[in-house]
């Protein structure tokens, strides 16, 4: 098991400015994409970029990861190691990798981050990443605290990281594949259509429906906000906030609010340590419920929960807000919950129509009824006649305030690291030592005649108050941590000396903590190579290229399907695994019947449809390890689209059929 001593908060970046104030909020590590490659498709950054970024942490010594996480064709793989050599030229400290055709590559010596998309669940697939190089692994969101303390317990090197807030897949990351059989596009290689925001409507196998137009396969959000110190006992050293699609509002938002957790989760527990430098404070309360969301669950955390579905809708319903007192023909009138903080012009609104569909107010301009803000007047940007079944007592939220996005907007934190300043004088004039709270110690020297001051109070006030003046940079120095030696604080000495003084000090520290900041190591891969816990893997193991055939081969893998990608699996198979249940959600799970009267034995778990306009999909059930399958086919138009892609490119690797159900022999 992992027994470092540091808690790292992992953050997004969808570029380099959303990265450095995720720094500036708090974040230890933040995780980046780099030019291409990455599992968000539109959310690539250029070197340069990343560069910039990787500056401003390291000052820090926060760490920058770069998403390399998509499996890759053989004619991506060499780019894919010149990207590889280029961000870590920049500075990166860490790869997050899902094809395992990289580690049979010569690739710089930088560490890797095993990418939620290796889809790790059991301790002893923990257990071989951590023996063939991962440094750092994200465990599922599905599992238990149990479970997670399991795989902890399996570890020996590796930190041990997990999702803690955010949107989530409802598949098991890497197991789901209905984006790529009906669009082409595929989530593996980071394009997801997002199939499982669709509305559906539920069948039994006699064809009556069992839920009409529901988003069946539409997860709350994620928040662990509760389970931080349980998450901890439980192994977890690293706590990863999801959303590299998420905007500056999101990402500082967020952050903050997980830095003030763990930053009172590390007040109790002396043994336990952040990752990074520096405190962190901010100028608003953090409040994860002002950011788009579908409400929150701790999804499986503590145990199967009935209430992890956002059936009803995909989008952001908002914080509540009150009620409607009057509908007029341009305008309604609207009464304020308790507490519920005032309206402003741009607000968004939200309610549920009569069919639970949710509708979307935007407020172009709003006045006040009353004296005390309660009552108010609102003019929608749109003809009254859009808000279908808006009527007096319909209950509104607003899931946009425009004051919060304005605070948002403006500079909203602070990060600084203590340092402790010493002036004293020399033979030759002064000496100014400077040592951060980490121990790192610079000294610098000036040389001027000093004479006694008239006024010695007035003279010492003076002198720390220019020492204290470090507003610009990345130090504070505290009234209490500014010393004098000898009789330095009774002497005259002009600004012009101890200002320049001062600024060639605090260089001088930020030089020194940057020459001493280590550079992550790769984990040495164990040897003889470790094996693969299982001798044969499906196409769910998503292997798209010579490179990781060779790498599951290398370790004791006979048979080795093709990823799905590749186009071979025409039939029905499983599109997507998941824990989620549609059939507990709508209470019709055999296990939820038990010692029910005059039901026990007559609910089974028999398939289910799902039905959106001409797509139909089958849900299986496999009880035992509590699992359901999302079972379909691939479109002729897809495996068509592809087939014509290849013969255009020839050098585009796509097909790789000599993969299918080809033997290995085993090692020697």
């Amino acid at each position: 098991m992992n027994r470092s001593p540091e808690l790292e908060l992992l953050a997004p970046a969808r570029d380099a400015n959303i990265g450095i104030e995720a720094i500036n909020h708090g974040a230890d590590a933040v995780y980046i994409g780099g030019p291409s490659f990455g599992a968000r498709a539109s959310a690539g950054n250029d070197v340069a970029e990343i560069e910039r970024l990787v500056r401003h942490a390291h000052r820090f010594n926060a760490r920058i990861f770069v998403t390399l996480n998509t499996i890759l064709r053989d004619d991506e793989l060499e780019p894919a190691r010149r990207m590889v050599q280029q961000v870590y030229e920049a500075g990166a400290d860490a790869l997050i990798v899902q094809d395992m055709g990289l580690l049979e590559m010569d690739l710089p010596p930088i560490q890797l981050h095993a990418s939620t998309q290796t889809d790790i669940r059991t301790p002893e697939k923990a257990r071989f990443l951590e023996d063939v190089g991962f440094a750092q692994i994200v465990v599922a969101r599905e599992l238990t605290l149990p479970q997670i303390q399991a795989i902890a317990n399996k570890l020996d090197r590796a930190k041990l990281e997990f999702f803690v807030h955010g949107a989530l897949c409802v598949a098991y990351s890497g197991q789901c594949f209905i984006s790529h059989a009906h669009t082409g596009r595929s989530a593996n290689r980071g394009d997801c259509s997002q199939a499982c925001r669709l509305p559906y409507t539920v069948t039994d196998a006699a064809g009556r429906i069992v839920a009409h137009d529901k988003h069946v396969l539409s997860m709350k959000d994620n928040n662990q906000s509760a389970n931080l110190a349980a998450l901890i006992d439980a192994g977890v050293r690293s706590f990863k906030i999801e959303g590299r699609y998420k905007d500056m509002g999101y990402v500082k938002n967020i952050t903050a609010h997980y830095r003030k957790l763990l930053d009172e989760v590390l007040a109790t527990r002396p043994a336990l340590q952040p990752a990074s430098s520096g405190k962190t404070t901010f100028t608003f309360t953090p409040d994860p419920d002002q950011n788009f969301n579908r409400g929150s669950t701790d999804y499986f955390v503590n145990g199967r929960q009935e209430d992890i579905g956002a059936f009803d809708s995909p989008k952001h319903a908002g914080v509540p807000l009150g009620w409607v007192t009057k509908v007029g023909k341009e305008h309604f009138d609207l009464e304020l919950d308790d507490g519920v903080p005032p309206l402003h012009n741009g607000d968004g609104l939200t309610y549920f129509d009569l069919q639970q569909e949710l509708v979307g107010v935007q407020l172009n301009t709003v006045s006040p009824l009353d004296n005390i803000g309660r009552r108010w007047r609102v003019m929608p940007n749109e003809l009254m006649t859009s808000f279908k079944d808006l009527r007096v007592n319909t209950v509104l939220k607003r899931n946009r305030d425009m004051a919060w996005v304005r605070g948002l907007e403006k500079k909203s934190s602070e990060r600084r690291i203590p340092v402790a300043l010493h002036l004293t004088r020399t033979a030759a004039g002064l000496a100014l030592s400077a040592q951060d709270s980490e121990g790192h110690r610079v000294t610098v020297h000036a040389t001027h005649a000093l004479d006694r001051a008239r006024d010695s109070a007035k003279a010492e006030a003076s002198l720390r108050d220019n020492l204290s003046k470090l507003g610009t940079t990345i130090f504070n120095a505290p009234a209490e941590a500014i010393t004098l030696g000898g009789d330095v604080g009774a002497c005259f000495v002009p600004t012009s000396v101890i200002n320049p003084l001062r600024r060639e000090a605090i260089e001088a520290l930020e030089a020194e903590r940057l020459r001493a900041l280590p550079r992550l190591a790769p984990l040495p891969a164990v040897e003889p190579p470790a094996l693969y816990p299982e001798d044969s893997l499906s196409y769910l193991a998503n292997v798209f290229n010579h490179k990781a055939f060779d790498f599951y081969a290398k370790h004791g893998v006979k048979v080795i399907e093709a990823a799905y990608e590749s186009h071979e699996e025409l039939g029905e198979v499983s599109l997507m695994i998941t824990k989620h249940c549609v059939r507990f959600s709508l209470s019709l799970c055999p296990k939820q019947a038990k010692g029910v009267m005059g039901v026990q034995g007559t609910i089974r778990a028999e398939p289910l449809s799902l039905i959106n306009g001409n797509e139909k999909l089958t849900l299986r059930f496999d009880c035992k390890p509590c699992e359901m399958h999302v079972v379909g086919k691939m479109k002729r138009s897809v495996i068509n689209q592809a087939h014509q892609a290849s013969q255009a490119a020839a050098t585009a690797v796509a097909p790789i059929t000599f993969y299918r159900q080809r033997p290995v022999s085993p090692r020697s």
